[in-house]
């Protein structure tokens, strides 16, 4: 399962939901979670302290990168974007596109705390864990 950055932040901040309780169950039981490198920018960026930067560079650094070519992900990001503007949907943050495009290629959910990828989910095949 890939975890979105919006899991991630909550996780960090110890904010406790169904979404963060999964990935508490997955880390206990060793069970790989996968993370895209715009996961891995978003969550980092977001960090105030170096302190607290380390702690949390060293967490996403510990799961499971997925990677693609640049190019080719960044292409695909646009053709979902563009697919779902030509189906009326206008996705508010094209990382999401791209974090869902890694989902669709590895045929992986997604545990997400973000109205846009239940807006993916509904005109592609992008799975999203429920």
């Amino acid at each position: 399962m890939i975890v979105d950055t919006s899991v991630w932040v909550d996780a960090f901040r110890e904010v406790r939901s169904k979404q963060t309780e999964l990935v508490i169950a997955y880390t206990v039981a060793d069970r790989r979670i996968y993370v895209t490198p715009t996961i891995i920018q978003e969550v980092l960026q977001g960090v105030r302290t170096d302190d607290r930067y380390a702690i949390v560079k060293e967490g996403m650094l510990a799961q499971s990168l997925l990677k693609l070519d640049p190019v080719e992900a960044a292409i695909g990001a646009a053709d979902l974007y563009r697919s779902l503007r030509k189906k009326g949907v206008t996705i508010r943050k094209p990382n999401d596109c791209l974090i869902a495009h890694y989902a669709i290629f590895y045929d992986m959910p997604i545990l997400h705390n973000d109205v846009d990828f239940d807006q993916i989910a509904r005109h592609t095949t992008l799975r999203v864990v429920v």
